[in-house]
């Protein structure tokens, strides 16, 4: 990977103990940025562009076709916890299609929410698709491919679901995709640059329900989702959920794997993108939250704020041992 920067550190007592590089990048609708690190680094943005994904699902017509509201693109832009209101909604979607959790390509998952895996356990009851944090995604393919009369092989790089996405991935970021990985859920996963990404995100954070392309309609109708269902988005206890909750509505995020975050800020015009190197989602979490705080639209006392940065860090005993800052020069 290119030229990173140290963008968060682990203190423990009055020493850093670990430190985590990566990049960062802020953009406006121009493309004008601020960046750390290597804005050119190319990456897996994995699922912090399920909005991206589901731009085809909306300006085609499929979603209007299939009556879908806003709790439904909410889900299609999910990773969701396989909570039971994320299963009963993912579930009832796909009856009203005529579907069923077998025409899912995600595969089988755990649920993530405790409860609802402990019960599972108790009942000796098998996750299913459904409890598949992609589920959401997943129904959205089948929506689409259903309009455009294609197969159900929709994880198909070269099926027009996936070349749809393709083609409305690389405008909204504004450069071609060098490449594709296979991502956890089985559906391709488009690389980018880290500008290409917050490009994207820049792109729904300036799209309006009234602009002139159906592309920027769409991503303004999927902004609006996830704004309005921060809990589908993510879950309880999820960093998605909890940091959307603590602006009120003002800024969508979302998380990916492999320690990436999006951040998109319609009131600002801007769009970010955050790469941890290592991976580590604590990072990701952290470095999304000093760039909300820094921008204004995140409180740093939140507690939501204070969970990913600043607030301390407690052993098993409750004794404060350190806590996470941003790197000297970021944020």
């Amino acid at each position: 990977m290119a030229e990173t920067v140290a963008l968060v550190e682990l203190w423990r007592g009055d020493m850093v103990e670990s430190r985590h590089r990566g990049h960062a990048v802020i953009c406006d609708g121009s493309g004008a940025i601020a960046a750390w690190g290597d804005p050119g680094a190319v990456i897996y943005p994995r699922s912090s562009v399920k909005m991206i994904q589901a731009l085809p699902l909306v300006e085609s017509g499929a979603a209007e076709a299939a009556r879908l509201d806003d709790a439904d693109l909410a889900l299609a832009c999910a990773s969701h916890e396989g909570a039971p209101v994320h299963v009963a909604l993912v579930a009832a979607w796909l009856d009203r299609l005529g579907l069923s959790e077998a025409d899912l390509l995600c595969g089988a998952q755990p649920s993530r929410d405790s409860a609802e895996r402990k019960r599972m356990l108790i009942a000796n009851e098998a996750p299913n698709q459904l409890h598949n944090n992609c589920s959401g995604k997943h129904a959205g393919f089948l929506t689409l491919a259903r309009h455009l009369g294609a197969g159900g092989d929709y994880n198909n790089p070269d099926h027009p679901v996936q070349r749809a996405i393709r083609a409305a991935f690389e405008d909204v970021t504004g450069q071609a995709s060098p490449r594709f990985g296979i991502d956890g859920c089985s559906a391709p996963n488009f690389a980018t640059t880290m500008h290409g990404l917050a490009r994207a995100m820049a792109f729904f954070a300036t799209a309006r329900p009234d602009a002139a392309t159906p592309r920027a309609r769409a991503a303004a109708r999927l902004t609006g989702a996830m704004l309005a269902h921060p809990d589908l988005v993510a879950g309880e206890g999820r960093a998605c959920t909890e940091l959307m909750r603590a602006m009120d509505g003002r800024v969508a995020v979302k998380t990916g794997a492999e320690g990436v975050f999006v951040a998109i800020l319609p009131e600002r015009d801007l769009g970010i993108a955050v790469k941890i190197e290592d991976g580590a989602t604590r990072a990701a979490e952290a470095a999304i939250a000093g760039l909300l705080i820094r921008l204004g639209v995140l409180d740093p006392a939140h507690p939501a704020a204070l969970r990913r940065l600043g607030g301390p860090i407690r052993n098993w005993r409750g004794i404060v041992t350190g806590e996470i800052r941003l790197a000297p020069g970021f944020g």
